[in-house]
């Protein structure tokens, strides 16, 4: 499996994916922002064995996120599985109620957690459909998307739009054996998410605890690999039991 990993790919949730793609036998481009951690993380897969090459560009680009698909397509052969990880509103603006938020910063979270999504998929299918043998797009999304978002309506709505993005490819493309589905995360441990709330406040998560990197990356796999061959246009969530705690949980 040749797999592209989108936006933040060098640190935290994108890390975490690459590196579980890799261990699962995958190729993998790892695509951020920032080179240097794009490189720093493609060191760490090529040491344990993996073939993998550093990307660099911004999401916002088009021609940045087309020429992460045509080098993943011309370094590794094809394209099977694309990731989209990057994401999220209070790295980008800042967390207000929705009349206090500017038209700016709802289309900046709007961008970074869709409109991006939509540009990715859109050449990752176009590789998909000329190489003729389907293909997998996994997009790392949020419970928000199906709860409510105080201080994050941006967010939460691009979310949405997302899950609904993921059931529209998978009607559109199942005949060319393309699938996309969703990782809707709960309250992930990252270093963004842990400077916003100490890991130790999580009395309203069942499971007691925070999510780590890790249990997305363990979906995203899932969803990406022939186990799940028979999944699409779903939101597999991973939250630790937020969704289904009711009013009289202990």
């Amino acid at each position: 499996m040749n797999a592209l990993v989108v936006g933040g790919g060098g640190e935290g949730i994108g890390r975490a994916i690459s590196r579980a793609f890799a261990g699962a036998g995958a190729a993998v481009a790892v695509a951020d922002l920032d080179p240097g951690r794009a490189r720093d993380a493609v060191e760490e897969l090529t040491g344990s064995g993996a073939h993998a090459v550093p990307l660099a560009g911004d999401v916002r680009s088009r021609s940045a996120v087309d020429a992460f698909v045509a080098s993943t397509v011309a370094e590794f052969g094809r394209l099977d599985t694309l990731v989209t990880v990057v994401g999220g509103q209070v790295a980008f603006v800042p967390a207000v109620r929705l009349h206090e938020m500017s038209d700016d910063d709802w289309d900046l979270a709007y961008e970074m957690n869709l409109g991006y999504v939509a540009r990715a998929a859109r050449a990752a299918i176009r590789a998909f459909l000329a190489q003729g043998q389907g293909g997998s797009i996994v997009s790392i999304g949020s419970v928000t998307g199906v709860m409510a978002a105080p201080m994050q309506a941006g967010y939460g709505a691009a979310k949405a739009g997302l899950a609904s993005l993921a059931k529209t490819v998978a009607a559109e493309y199942a005949g060319d054996g393309i699938r996309m589905n969703v990782v809707a995360c709960g309250a992930i441990a990252t270093e963004v998410a842990n400077a916003a709330r100490p890991a130790d406040e999580v009395p309203e998560i069942p499971m007691r605890r925070l999510g780590v990197p890790n249990d997305a990356a363990a979906a995203a796999v899932y969803l990406a690999s022939p186990l799940s061959s028979y999944v699409t246009g779903q939101s597999l969530v991973v939250d630790g039991g937020v969704t289904v705690r009711g009013p009289f949980s202990a």
